[in-house]
């Protein structure tokens, strides 16, 4: 790190200390928060969701936006939704009802729905969780006790149910009530889940970060102040989402023709897509992520520290991979900060409740590898026989199909009420067997045989680390 980089960190520290002062000065305390939230209100439905459909609203005690809706016919079923990203961002009913419009399918299905749009934006996996299960209580406490609760978690929200299916098993308790209530939750849905915990799924883009700059070398350019590239940006960089894909397409063509691509232009592309094993497709939002996502975690979350490395990783598949490696700036990660994230960010696998996997075989975005992360995890932890995994013949990121959740679903519930153990054939023929208006035909696309390769094949270890010494603080509120 040279004078200029280290001047920076040192002044972005010594703000943000300043700044966490103050705002921890203001907080309110704890023994100051209300007992309970208030009631949600009703509300009209966003358009687009089924006839009939009631739909209620409102803020927790902790700033988290929600929706409620309950379809007219009404299964007894409750889906709780954990959604992605993280956002960046204070949290929106905005975000939230965009989860609810693309979620309808559950209500489709008879199922009630709910999620939330977490108190904060940004990396706080725990937090997340109970924000999800917070607001699980609260719909209970609205629509009475549902025959069943399924967790979703889709993407990055994945990472949040999983760590919550190691948490949430104490039945209900209600005033009064002399016996347990049911459990939280019946089954966990994991769809397209960033699943290879905090310290190693964000590795692939570490990579990208770092074979870009010996690459392109403009993010930053050399005329620009230079900076650590796990901080991701200077925090007063004014840098833009459009400025980022315009450098990348300078770099290598990815927005034109390939015909319009100087030979130089495809030379970097071949290059970054090959040493990366990334689509062209997925070049620009992957930069993205590793700028914005990546100046949140460490500057936010991890107060200007580094929990990021590539040390040890030698990359291969350019023209001459040993002038490649000698120019790929390296990350030596803090420790400390390393623990942290994986404290809140990393499955121990220890599942408490059934728990089904579908991951599509192409996601360009969390790479189903992290799929065998995952099962290794669980497997080590003693929890194999409350995994399943599926697989589907998909490659869009956001969404499989109607199909595809209607039936996994309704086979988690089927496990979950004592059936056995579902596998990729029995989803498939459930599948195949739903009706019509699901479009079986062509909306199963279950790949039966398939297991998806270690995730070292596609994206490569780090050099030995310290082992995590994981500090025993709760979750709770970041402060800003």
């Amino acid at each position: 790190m040279n004078d200029l980089s280290t001047s920076l960190l040192r002044r972005t520290r010594v703000r943000l200390a300043a700044g966490l002062a103050v705002l921890g000065a203001l907080m309110p305390s704890q023994a100051a928060q209300p007992a309970r939230p208030a009631d949600p209100s009703e509300r009209a439905c966003p358009g687009g969701l089924p006839e009939g459909t009631r739909c209620l609203s409102g803020q927790d005690l902790l700033g988290a936006w929600y929706w409620i809706a309950v379809p007219r016919d009404w299964s007894g079923v409750l889906v709780v939704h954990a959604h992605g990203g993280p956002a960046l961002g204070e949290p929106s009913l905005a975000r939230v009802t965009k989860d609810l419009m693309r979620w309808k399918v559950m209500l489709q299905a008879g199922h009630a729905w709910a999620a939330s749009s977490y108190r904060q934006g940004g990396f706080e996996v725990l937090a997340a969780g109970e924000d999800t299960e917070r607001l699980r209580r609260l719909a209970v406490d609205t629509l009475g006790t549902p025959r069943h609760t399924v967790l979703h978690g889709q993407s990055w929200g994945a990472s949040v149910a999983a760590r919550m299916a190691e948490r949430y098993t104490t039945p209900d308790f209600r005033p009064g009530q002399t016996t347990p209530g049911a459990r939280p939750y019946d089954g966990v849905l994991l769809t397209n889940g960033v699943l290879a915990g905090a310290t190693r799924a964000y590795d692939a883009r570490v990579d990208l970060r770092t074979v870009y700059q010996a690459v392109c070398a403009n993010h930053p350019r050399p005329d620009e102040p230079s900076y650590p590239l796990w901080m991701g940006l200077p925090p007063e960089s004014t840098l833009t989402r459009l400025d980022i894909a315009q450098r990348v397409d300078e770099c290598t063509g990815v927005q034109r023709p390939a015909a319009a691509r100087s030979a130089t232009q495809q030379q970097r592309l071949d290059t970054l897509t090959r040493v990366l094993r990334l689509p062209e497709s997925a070049l620009i939002g992957h930069l993205q992520w590793a700028t914005w996502h990546f100046r949140e975690l460490t500057m936010h979350k991890l107060a200007a520290r580094n929990p990021f490395t590539n040390a040890g990783v030698l990359y291969s598949g350019s023209d001459d991979d040993e002038a490649l490696n000698r120019r790929v700036p390296r990350l030596t990660p803090d420790p400390a900060a390393r623990a942290e994230l994986a404290r809140d960010g990393d499955p121990t696998g220890g599942l408490l409740v059934p728990t089904l996997t579908l991951h599509g075989i192409d996601d360009p975005t969390a790479f189903v590898e992290m799929e065998s992360h995952f099962r290794s995890t669980v497997d080590e932890a003693g929890a194999a026989e409350m995994l399943t995994q599926a697989y589907t013949r998909d490659s869009d990121h956001e969404y499989l199909s109607d199909a595809a959740y209607v039936s996994a679903i309704d086979a988690l519930l089927a496990w979950s009420a004592g059936g056995p153990r579902p596998q990729a054939a029995d989803l498939d023929r459930r599948c195949r067997a739903l009706p019509a208006r699901w479009k079986p035909a062509s909306a199963c696309r279950f790949e039966v045989d398939y297991q998806p390769a270690p995730l070292e094949a596609r994206v490569p270890l780090r050099g030995a680390q310290r082992p995590l010494e994981l500090p025993a603080t709760a979750a709770g509120v970041r402060q800003p």
